[in-house]
């Protein structure tokens, strides 16, 4: 009953004579030696939404002295956001009427129910803390922050909100420092703040106790932002250049140096950027954050029309060197206007990762294997943990085969290969899939946190698995599949109803299978699935099974083959 509803949700059948065609696969003939076959995925070439990458929408909140200005998240609007491809917002709280005084619990409830409705509607945050906006131009002291022992403090009562939502903050941002939190005009950071681009020591100690709050505050798992590279290199006591950057053995190894990223809120101003790029000359800076950022996360916006640097050809250019992950769709709309839609279109689907399958390799029977080839089209890697997980569907049971692999080493204009063997899967007919869901319990299950591959037919949006349009019978004799008729498929709406829950399973030393019962009834496609059918299915004369899926559990060899140009 299972595989008869699925069947006829999923797959419609078109006779186009000799040869097959499937919809976003081409299948190649097994050889009869070793009963291997593959198929190929078409990339899908539109706008993939995913977590923590892309544009993002500005949201802020205040807490005004005379109690004024908090407006919450609204849930109808970040859904709104979703459906227009959004999967993040910056949200910066601002702290105005607490710059004097402990935070109370009405606005820790206020900031952790603003988290709670991101994580209902399915949305990444970017999070910061200010005290203080700037006016109309010029600034003067006294600009109205906060001190470091009142920083620090705000901070300490901050923690049990921030790691109880961490799930949702993809990244938070230094903040707190100066107008806007962007550590310039302050009153208490610099020694003089009526001359602000003079930080003595003393005022970088204060500035780097910030940071060191912040990262004890957060898991391990999330990282901080700061606003130049000056102020990471002046926390570690590390130069500029290549030489200071972080190198292949820091990267994701979890240290505070390896969890501090960068954000420019002034990209492609200016040749400095207004004093974000600090050294002479300005390419040691350049180099440096060419080289962190293949670890650590990079965004922020455009602010001021500075042709020809912030047009087209120069601004893609720095966002593919500096692996840019996010920027802000609103602002500065004179430069963003100024690439063009195509191009616009171009920057939405490449910021940050884009995992695009190309040919998955099985082998059925007694001694099954598979074997997934996908590169990175995006101009980043993922910069929080994401495992990866092979899920085998059956009709009695479903198997989740965690591989020890994370997704964010698989580095922008990287080609990856990922072999499995499938030793203790137990006989039976399944159908196969690749899973990269959130690691957090709270999440896991969520298909919106899961990473969608930009392919067609792939995506199953009720449980957030890519389909691999495979289906195999481990512990009989593989079928050798017969030359290939035509088949295509009918795309099927988007569900509508509440995602279900998926099993996700975090990466182990080694690989490890876990079994849960399958469901009584038959679930949805969730999108366009492959034109395949399971080996049971009678299709019509001269139609085989569209191919032998394998999955389990066993060691994973990952090749990497990086790719001739970047």
């Amino acid at each position: 009953m299972r595989k008869d509803a699925r069947r006829r949700g999923s797959v419609a059948l078109i006779a186009l004579g000799a040869g097959v065609a499937l919809a976003a696969t081409a299948f190649v003939p097994a050889n009869a030696a070793t009963d291997e076959s593959v198929v190929t995925y078409e990339e899908d070439t539109s706008v993939i939404t995913n977590p923590a990458r892309g544009f993002y929408a500005h949201t802020e909140t205040h807490s005004r002295a005379d109690g004024s200005g908090w407006t919450p998240l609204d849930g109808a609007a970040l859904t709104a956001l979703r459906d227009e491809g959004i999967s993040q917002i910056l949200r910066v709280v601002y702290l105005e009427r607490y710059v004097d005084a402990d935070l109370d619990q009405a606005v820790l409830d206020a900031v952790d129910a603003d988290l709670a409705t991101a994580r209902a509607a399915g949305i990444s945050v970017i999070l910061r803390f200010a005290y203080v906006q700037g006016g109309d131009w010029p600034y003067s002291p006294p600009y109205g922050d906060a001190t470091p022992e009142r920083v620090r403090a705000h901070i300490a009562q901050l923690t049990p909100v921030l790691r109880d939502n961490a799930d949702v903050i993809a990244v938070m941002q230094q903040g707190f420092v100066g107008l806007w939190g962007e550590g310039y005009y302050t009153d208490h950071f610099v020694a003089d703040p009526a001359n602000p681009g003079v930080v003595t020591d003393a005022d970088w100690a204060e500035r780097t106790s910030v940071v060191d709050a912040l990262l004890e505050a957060l898991p391990e798992s999330r990282m901080v932002q700061v606003r130049t590279m000056l102020s990471k290199q002046e926390a570690f006591d590390r130069p500029s250049g290549v030489e200071g950057a972080l190198t292949d053995d820091e990267g994701f190894d979890g240290s505070d140096v390896a969890r501090v990223g960068h954000h420019n809120d002034c990209f492609l101003a200016s040749p400095d950027d207004y004093g974000t790029f600090l050294t002479d000359p300005l390419s040691l800076d350049q180099d440096y954050l060419a080289q962190e950022t293949r670890y650590v996360p990079m965004g922020g916006e455009t602010c001021a029309v500075n042709p020809p640097r912030s047009e087209w050809e120069s601004a893609s250019s720095e966002m593919a060197r500096y692996h840019f992950s996010y920027l802000n769709r609103d602002y500065n709309r004179d430069v963003l206007g100024s690439w063009g839609q195509d191009n616009l279109d171009e920057v939405a689907r490449r910021l940050g990762y884009r995992f695009v399958l190309e040919s998955s390799r099985v082998t059925g029977g007694d001694d099954p294997s598979i074997s997934i080839d996908l590169r990175n089209g995006g101009w980043a890697s993922p910069y929080n943990p994401r495992p990866v997980t092979v899920v085998l569907e059956g009709d009695d049971q479903t198997i989740t085969v965690a591989l020890p692999q994370d997704a964010r080493t698989w580095a922008p204009g990287e080609e990856v290969t990922l072999d499995v063997p499938l030793e203790g899967v137990p006989d039976g007919e399944y159908r196969v899939h690749l899973a990269l869901p959130a690691p957090e319990a709270t999440v896991a299950a969520d298909p919106r946190y899961a990473i969608r591959t930009a392919n067609l037919g792939t995506w199953e949006a009720e449980t957030g698995w890519n389909d691999l349009g495979r289906t195999l019978e481990v512990g009989t004799a593989a079928v050798e599949p017969s030359p290939t008729p035509t088949v295509t498929a009918e795309p099927t709406a988007e569900p509508t109803t509440e995602p279900t829950a998926a099993p996700a399973t975090q990466p182990t030393a080694t690989p490890s299978v876990s079994a849960t019962a399958a469901a009584s009834t038959g679930r949805g496609t969730g999108g366009q699935r492959l034109a395949t059918t399971g080996s049971d299915a009678p299709i019509a004369a001269g139609l085989v099974s569209a191919g032998l899926l394998l999955a389990g559990a066993g060691a994973l060899l990952l090749h990497r083959r990086r790719r001739a140009t970047r």
